[in-house]
């Protein structure tokens, strides 16, 4: 057996050597982007962001009701996923999405559908945001590298608007239904290039194309999990505690190999936690399920339909001076109205919400899984493991709904609206363990009590960034001798 044993060390070490010439760089990239996106995030636009950019409803246009709104569209009641009520410069208009297919506007002054939204509509939305200066038309874009992920695919293209502010501010206004999709300032746009899009790889030729980017990332962050694991077996059949090397070294090697090996058995466990859970967040052969409810399992919830009293505007105006968006939803076959006020609150109004109640919202939550038993519901006020701040802002009071289904699926539910806020089963907990917990260290005892989160992460990464760098020293000293 003893040649067997040498010839599978000596495979060991020449696929540590060879995946380290390959990936060692990578790592590298990886740790230092990471620390960038700590605290700077790839660019998104939250509720609060959009609806801070929108002017208050002007109540006495709206002359068409909701339900006509959805005729007009020529789509089926239950094929629409959401209604809103906004404004579009001057004009009120519903803007309809469905679960499939283009979203589409229709003005609520004369039901006509507004099939697209030029220039001059887009400057004079930008106008209406609060950070707004001289506003400048910068072109249509299609996908660029800030709203090339697939969830804006329904609202391309997009009229690029600079805000003329200090933050250099661009506002991403959809030519198709004229909302605002994102913005982004300098700030940004700046420093995400040395963190999300290296972390991710998310450069647009590739990441356009989901699948591509997908297997690229699955791949190389599978060959780095194995170069990882067999470099910290190499580094410990190569180290001794007892019977040392020349001069007392636990170690062989000296300089830049010394330093590889001495960071790999202090940090490579750090070093192989970070790699697998970053494969780990591409949900591999599909382990973790969806965290949205599906269609079926809303339409239940949501209950029949009924037909939808007319507006009344006074009522509205009286629940929400200065609304600037109006939701409309159902709760137990009742139409109701959440109104986004101007100072950020959210009030419902005008029909199920008048009578709801936790008694009312625990019947509709058991439709959502009707053939199994009545759940659990608890009233959090407080942040727990599964549902908490970090980098996202969560909302309480929140009901926990628990069935006793195969996936143990958990709904959180807002108790003044009687909206579902997320899903989540048993692999998404598991995932939350695996992926958040050992990407991000997202331990509430840590997360809650800044810097010490901070200090430890930055330990880590500077750990990794050892092992990263001094392998990627020694992997280009490999190449020059080969090639010599």
């Amino acid at each position: 057996m003893a040649p067997l044993g040498k010839r599978l060390r000596r495979w060991l070490y020449l696929g540590h050597r060879w995946l380290g010439i390959l990936t060692c760089l990578l790592f590298a990239v990886w740790f230092v982007s990471g620390v960038v996106m700590m605290y700077v995030g790839f660019p998104r636009l939250t509720d609060a962001e959009r609806r801070a950019a929108l002017p208050p409803i002007t109540w006495d246009r709206v002359a068409v009701e909701p339900e006509d709104a959805v005729g007009r569209t020529g789509l089926e009641r239950g094929t629409v996923r959401r209604l809103d009520l906004a404004m579009l410069d001057a004009e009120p208009v519903y803007r309809v999405t469905p679960w499939k297919g283009p979203h589409l506007t229709i003005s609520a002054t004369d039901g006509r559908v507004v099939a697209a939204t030029s220039v001059e509509q887009a400057l004079a939305t930008a106008r209406h945001h609060p950070a707004a200066g001289p506003v400048t038309n910068l072109g249509l874009v299609e996908r660029d590298q800030w709203t090339v992920p697939q969830r804006f695919n329904p609202l391309r293209p997009f009229h690029l608007i600079a805000l003329g502010d200090a933050a250099d501010t661009h506002l991403y206004i959809s030519a198709v239904t004229g909302e605002i999709a994102l913005d982004t300032n300098w700030h940004e746009r700046f420093w995400n290039w040395f963190g999300a899009v290296p972390h991710w790889i998310y450069f647009t030729p590739l990441r356009s194309q989901l699948d591509l980017w997908r297997d690229v990332v699955l791949w190389l962050s599978g060959l780095g999990i194995v170069g990882a694991v067999t470099g910290m077996t190499v580094g410990v059949i190569r180290v001794r505690l007892r019977r040392r090397y020349a001069r007392g070294a636990v170690t062989p090697y000296r300089g830049w190999m010394a330093w590889h090996h001495l960071g790999g058995l202090v940090a490579g466990t750090a070093l192989v936690t970070f790699i697998a859970s970053g494969w780990i967040s591409m949900n591999p052969n599909r382990w973790f399920s969806s965290r949205e409810p599906d269609q079926a399992a809303l339409s239940r919830y949501e209950g029949g339909y009924d037909t939808r009293p007319p507006l009344d505007r006074a009522v509205l105006t009286a629940s929400c001076p200065q609304a600037t968006e109006a939701r409309f939803t159902r709760f137990d076959g009742q139409a109701q109205t959440l109104l986004s006020c101007a100072d950020n609150r959210v009030t419902t109004c005008c029909g199920a919400s008048a009578t709801l109640s936790l008694e009312r919202i625990v019947i509709a939550a058991g439709r959502l899984l009707p053939d199994h038993p009545r759940p659990e519901i608890d009233l959090l006020t407080a942040e727990d493991l599964y549902w908490y701040s970090h980098h996202r802002e969560r909302q309480l009071p929140v009901l926990r709904v628990r069935f006793t289904d195969a996936a143990e699926t958990w709904f959180h539910i807002d108790p003044k609206t009687g909206e579902i806020l997320s899903r989540i089963d048993r692999s998404n907990r598991v995932y939350r363990w695996l992926f958040n917990a050992l990407h991000s260290f997202d331990f509430m005892f840590l997360t809650q009590h800044r810097p010490i989160w901070d200090i430890l992460v930055l330990i880590l990464s500077i750990g990794g960034l050892l092992i990263s760098i001094s392998g990627a020293v020694i992997a280009w000293r490999r190449l020059k001798m080969m090639m010599r």
